[in-house]
């Protein structure tokens, strides 16, 4: 079996802050990574919104860089790769660079995330940037079908609202609230610090050890439970204009603890993980269906799905949906065979290997699993979990997901009759 030969370092400073440090000898980078756990699911409704926009303000000024290109200007005149994401249950914050200029990338990633100034002027100016940033995911119907399927999943609760929020609540948004959901979500107990390159462990746990000395405390603040009901099919289908319709068609699955999702990541390989894949074949080769057809999982702390992407000719959406639920019904009653499940397997060691190469997946890789297991699983230890995976969990799997009464269909398309697609939506 591949051995990712990557050692890791684990530490839980004096300030409850949690650091795990991975050296990577064979690289010429270094990645700072800062993940809070915190995301829209934490929010209620006056606040939707807020976690992304707090995002941008990071990168706004600190009292050491005042301005918005203080912070750019350091990061780009040492070449730094940078960014921010945020999910529903996360937020992280990155700078990728050469590890000879570790000290720069640590000063200024630790700056934003400790000592943001939050200023009036500039979360004025960025409400019109997150409007139009809106504005801009909803013109791109592959994206924003993804939000529609989680809003049909989850309906009005924290799990299924937007992680951008909506515009109207997004340009009422008050500093003194970045304030408070900043001091009370961004806690020492509530992040880690990934650490991935061509680093020394424990120089860099001195380095963090001492920029983190007045870090703010509190406890983890929870999110409500997300609440599932579902007794038959059910659909969203947005009427738009468009040349293509872009849909999910999934079913609710495990969340990120149930080791029933090891199966579920290789059922998603052999449906739709690749161009051997069924779905591609069948859907894009041999029909023409579609340009893109794809499978995979989204695993929360507490919910989970399994879902299929197509893009496909207007025409033929009807046609394509019904030969997806023809594979997915084949999968349930039939099985998949020893040769799928081998090639499944070699296909996530191969992907394995290829995400190990650069310091900021292994330091993303990492940190995930400190946020939500409390420890690091490494990657050999969840490769260990998927060579495990036997032809009979992944039928088990099949059978138990596949259940017409948790079928879920987003599309974005110019279709004004709902009822075409509600009359075929059974396996």
């Amino acid at each position: 079996m591949m051995k990712t030969t990557l050692q890791h370092n684990f530490y839980t400073l004096d300030s409850g802050l949690r650091l795990v440090v991975i050296p990577m000898p064979a690289t010429k980078t270094a990645t700072v990574f800062v993940l809070v756990g915190t995301g829209s699911k934490y929010e209620n409704k006056n606040i939707n919104g807020i976690s992304h926009f707090l995002e941008h303000m990071m990168f706004k000024g600190t009292t050491k860089r005042p301005g918005t290109m203080d912070i750019a200007r350091e990061l780009d005149s040492i070449g730094a790769e940078y960014n921010a994401f945020t999910g529903k249950e996360y937020t992280g914050y990155y700078a990728k660079a050469s590890a000879e200029k570790l000290d720069t990338s640590l000063d200024v990633v630790f700056d934003i995330f400790l000592n943001s100034k939050f200023d009036e002027k500039e979360i004025a100016i960025e409400k019109g940037v997150i409007v139009e940033e809106i504005n801009m995911y909803k013109d791109l119907p592959q994206r924003h079908v993804g939000d529609l399927f989680e809003q049909l999943l989850y309906g009005d609760q924290p799990a299924g609202w937007s992680i951008a929020g909506e515009k109207e609540t997004v340009v009422s948004f008050k500093r003194d609230q970045f304030v408070d959901y900043f001091n009370t979500h961004y806690v020492a107990e509530n992040t880690i610090v990934a650490i991935a390159g061509n680093v020394n462990p424990e120089e860099v746990k001195k380095k963090v050890q001492n920029y983190f000395k007045s870090i703010r405390h509190g406890k983890s603040i929870g999110k409500p439970a997300v609440q599932e009901e579902q007794d038959r099919p059910k659909q969203l289908i947005n009427f738009k204009e468009t040349d293509q319709s872009h849909f999910i068609l999934g079913f609710r699955s495990f969340d990120m603890f149930d080791e029933k999702r090891y199966a579920l990541s290789v059922l998603a390989k052999i449906l739709g993980g690749g161009m051997a894949s069924r779905l591609f074949y069948e859907v894009r080769e041999r029909r023409g269906l579609a340009y893109y057809v794809s499978a995979g999982t989204s695993l929360y702390t507490d919910s989970g799905s399994f879902s299929v992407s197509a893009g496909v000719n207007n025409e033929k959406a009807l046609e394509a949906i019904k030969v997806i639920l023809a594979e997915v019904n084949k999968i349930k009653n039939q099985g998949i065979t020893e040769k799928e499940l081998q090639r499944a397997k070699d296909n996530a060691e191969g992907s394995m290997a290829l995400g190990l190469e650069h310091s900021d997946g292994v330091a993303m890789n990492y940190a995930d699993s400190v946020l939500f297991h409390n420890k690091v699983l490494t990657p050999d230890e969840e490769l260990a979990k998927i060579k495990k995976v036997t032809l009979e969990d992944v039928n088990g799997v099949a059978k138990e997901i596949f259940d017409p009464k948790t079928l879920n269909l987003a599309l974005i398309g110019p279709f004004k009759d709902e009822k075409v697609f509600q009359d075929i939506l059974t396996i």
